[in-house]
């Protein structure tokens, strides 16, 4: 996340020097990547704990809630 927040200060300060337009696209790039990492790696520690979370329960309606909630945030990352 502080990669994150220092590619966006960088590219403020870019936009901010008038930079060349194919610097900042690029920048925006890696930040555009950056954040689809962060986003996979939260998703990924999320499905984790909710997989064991629903391997622990008796409850096959809720287990099943579960990994439809899981699946739709699956989709809803990826977008």
């Amino acid at each position: 996340m502080k990669r994150i927040e220092g590619q966006m200060r960088g590219i403020t300060k870019m936009m901010a020097e008038d930079r060349d337009c194919t610097e900042v696209l690029q920048q925006m790039t890696a930040l555009e990547a950056a954040i689809r990492a962060a986003k996979s790696k939260v998703l990924a520690i999320h499905a984790a704990e909710c997989i064991e979370d629903a391997l622990q329960g008796d409850d096959i309606a809720a287990q099943r809630e579960q990994f439809s909630e899981l699946i739709e945030l699956f989709g809803k990352v990826s977008r």
